[in-house]
């Protein structure tokens, strides 16, 4: 393999940027603890929180969100943009970068930019449909295009040409043996270890409407001895209240950073469409409700539909789901362990657990390209 020295992987803004980019990073360092990684960011996105708690170095660039309109943003974004790209080739100069690998969000297009000016390899990681501006604008630059899941390559004609390396995601979910797991992880949250459970996460704020369906049937499903682990999100103005003398536990919590955890209690999954929660459901091998976001260009409902399409999942409505919905569509299925376990089976068929290593062998190989 070519010699890599020096990394610089550029991703912000969200989580669905982040965190496959800190998969990545671990796995670079899992082979090499003495490569350089160096993370770009800016102070706005949640990368400034994520990234050093990671024990990464994360440098700050002057990037800006694209306008989406005619405004006086507009007119300032074209220095904008080259102050950003020359700040960030400085940067690239300064840590010897031998390549850049950019995981999407505005902090990337300076990254782009500055690796083209100076020649530097790059690879772009895509796994979104639509792909956003960013990696759209990077793919003129390179051909080093890696797909996250295989149906964009059919589905999104922009991303026909590129290589399919599946999603990094963090060890602890791609390496997860949940059922060697299951009693362990369900008496970490103080969960029955042997009662069906429903695992039930929105977005970091939370999702209001799943929270508002699962809350209503909570009795109904602890009658028929479900139990709940439900992540309720951060959102502090929306009460959340747990009816009293449940048959069977109901845990909420604001927020669960040991996602594996909650994967390996489950039986069953409720939750959004985001294209890494659906990469991590479908690569433990989850059944899942999927309940996509009903507004903006509906890429929720494009992520899920071939895992829903394969038999790993169900695609809910949100304006259709209430607590009738779980009392008749979501109790049954979790009493069904046959059924359970074979659309299990489909999702994990679906899913892919060595994104991080086939995007690391994909990036050799494009510097090796030069």
């Amino acid at each position: 393999m070519t010699p890599i020295r020096s990394v610089v992987l550029a991703g912000g803004g969200t989580g669905g940027h982040i965190y496959p980019l800190l998969a990545y990073a671990d796995c670079l360092r899992r082979h090499d603890p003495n490569i350089r990684i160096t993370c770009i960011g800016t102070p706005k996105g949640l990368e400034a929180d994520i990234i050093p708690k990671h024990g990464y170095d994360l440098r700050m660039v002057p990037a800006h969100q694209l306008p989406r309109k005619v405004n006086m943003d507009l007119v300032l974004t074209l220095p904008r943009m080259a102050k950003a790209r020359k700040v960030t080739r400085e940067l690239l100069d300064e840590v010897a970068a031998d390549v850049v690998v950019g995981f999407g969000g505005y902090v990337s297009v300076p990254a782009y930019m500055a690796a083209k000016a100076r020649k530097t390899p790059m690879v772009i990681f895509e796994f979104n449909d639509p792909p956003g501006f960013a990696n759209k604008l990077a793919m003129r630059y390179s051909d080093n295009l890696a797909i996250g899941f295989e149906h964009l390559t059919r589905t999104v004609p922009t991303l026909a040409g590129g290589t399919v390396t599946g999603v990094p995601l963090r060890r602890d979910i791609s390496t997860l043996d949940r059922a060697a797991q299951r009693a362990a992880a369900r008496q970490h949250f103080g969960l029955d270890p042997y009662r069906p459970t429903l695992f039930v996460f929105g977005a970091s704020q939370g999702a209001r409407s799943i929270n508002n369906a699962v809350l209503g049937s909570a009795r109904a499903l602890t009658d028929a001895g479900i139990q709940v682990l439900h992540v309720i999100g951060a959102r502090r103005d929306d009460p959340v209240e747990v009816p009293s003398g449940l048959a069977a536990p109901y845990i909420t919590m604001p927020f669960l950073s040991e996602m594996h955890l909650g994967y390996a209690a489950a039986d069953l999954v409720m939750c959004r469409g985001g294209a890494m929660t659906c990469a991590e459901v479908a690569a433990v091998g989850l059944p899942a409700a999927y309940v996509p976001l009903p507004w903006g260009n509906k890429e929720q409902y494009r992520n899920v539909r071939p895992i829903v399409d394969s038999g790993g999942g169900l695609l809910v409505e949100d304006g259709d789901l209430s607590p009738d919905l779980v009392v008749r569509d979501l109790i049954p299925l979790l009493l069904d362990p046959t059924r359970l376990a074979q659309m299990g089976a489909a999702a994990r068929a679906f899913g892919r657990t060595n994104g991080d290593e086939s995007l690391r062998q994909f990036m050799y190989e494009a510097v090796a390209r030069g």
